[in-house]
């Protein structure tokens, strides 16, 4: 089934300047959050010398506001100028990485990581009503898999440029990247002309925005499907992912080096599916691509699991970021698509709060299911969720 969002190409959507100027901004952006990402973790690692429980806390700050601030965030995204809180987001964002430069402590990092978190919860949103907003006709499916493709490839290339600064230059120097990418992506926003529909909003309080916006999602069944079919697709492969040092060590009997060269192949598959799903777009419905992703997903762990050997290994790493592609990339086409302007905001931040706590569940409960049933039972538990959902998704489209 061809869709609205399926018809442009890559180099088609570049050629609409707003697109490539927002694209570029993604580039630089990503890959200096990234970097000083991965700065953090050395610092607290090898410098601050962190417990593992230490070191888990940096995400745990990070993640925390964007389960829980997220829906409200989506309220006020709604409402304001979509341009300047992208705008004052990014400001906000590089002063914050500036105190890295001075900070060495720990309570202090995660108050960092917690302040930064709290103000992506209005950044992402907004983005996400600025790429429906620019796109040109029928490509808006494009356009999100070059946004994808911009973080999948600098989580690829990251790690190692952060480790070599690091090494070379100091933590500071990734902290300075980042704090420039944020300026950057300020000044490429604010060349941007976004001209968001204008709509009629009632004088509604916040918890009635907030209201109306949940009442939206749990009414409208495509959203509904492809909100829970991807928190259930990041909890299963969070169970996985969250596990899969532990793999190496005790199934593989490798190293680190084997666990940092697998985290990539993800990110390569999942460059590697951008440019697929857009070819195949054309002949699928984008509810229907959502559940290929997840039962190809299911596919690939279930691959790892009863192969457990580094090859099997890496096809599955390959696997899992090639249909992961297909989920993310057409679940958020289809939320900008079917939702209406006025409630993107909300609808979009919901979508990152409920993939928040999916993940945090998911780290919550994959270590203990490992410990008392087995990494191996806990990765086929994770295929048959996720082919589970898939096979349910299917019924359902059929019987709608």
């Amino acid at each position: 089934m061809a869709t609205s969002t399926s018809a442009l190409g890559f180099r088609e959507v570049l050629q609409t300047p707003a697109v490539k100027r927002l694209w570029i901004a993604q580039i630089v952006s990503v890959f200096g959050d990234f970097l000083a990402i991965f700065a953090v973790f050395s610092v607290v690692t090898f410098q601050l010398h962190g417990t593992p429980t230490q070191v888990s806390m940096i995400m745990a700050a990070y993640m925390a506001p964007l389960a829980v601030i997220s829906p409200l965030a989506g309220v006020f995204v709604d409402k304001w100028n979509v341009k300047w809180t992208m705008i004052s987001s990014d400001l906000i964002r590089g002063v914050l990485v500036i105190s890295l430069l001075f900070v060495r402590d720990l309570h202090a990092i995660y108050a960092i990581f917690f302040a930064m978190s709290t103000v992506s919860s209005f950044f992402l949103p907004a983005q996400s009503v600025a790429v429906r907003t620019l796109a040109p006709a029928g490509g808006l499916l494009a356009v999100n898999a070059l946004m994808t493709q911009a973080m999948q490839g600098a989580q690829i290339i990251s790690p190692a440029i952060s480790g070599l600064m690091v090494q070379g230059l100091g933590a500071n120097a990734c902290f300075l990247f980042d704090v420039v990418s944020f300026f950057f992506s300020a000044a490429m926003v604010a060349s941007l002309t976004i001209d968001r529909a204008k709509v009629e909003r009632a004088a509604s309080g916040v918890l009635q925005s907030m209201g109306d916006g949940f009442r939206f999602i749990f009414t409208h069944a495509v959203i509904s499907f492809v909100m829970i079919s991807m928190a259930c697709g990041m909890f299963a492969v969070r169970c996985f992912g969250a596990l899969l040092s532990v793999w190496v060590r005790d199934v593989l009997h490798s190293n680190a080096a084997l666990f940092g060269t697998l985290n990539s192949l993800i990110g390569v598959g999942m460059i590697l599916g951008t440019q697929v799903v857009r070819r195949v777009a054309h002949r699928h419905s984008s509810q229907h691509l959502v559940i290929y992703g997840l039962a190809g997903m299911g596919g690939a762990v279930f691959i790892t699991a009863a192969f457990p050997g580094v090859g099997a290994t890496a096809a599955g790493m390959l696997g899992i970021g090639f249909f992961a592609a297909f989920n993310m990339i057409t679940s958020q086409t289809v939320l900008q698509h079917e939702t209406p302007q006025e409630m993107l905001g909300r609808v979009s931040s919901s979508l990152m709060s409920l993939m928040a706590v999916s993940q945090v569940l998911a780290m919550f409960v994959a270590g203990p299911v490992a410990q008392q049933t087995g990494i191996v039972t806990l990765y086929f538990a994770s295929a048959v969720m996720l082919v589970t959902v898939g096979g349910a998704g299917f019924l359902w489209l059929r019987k709608t």
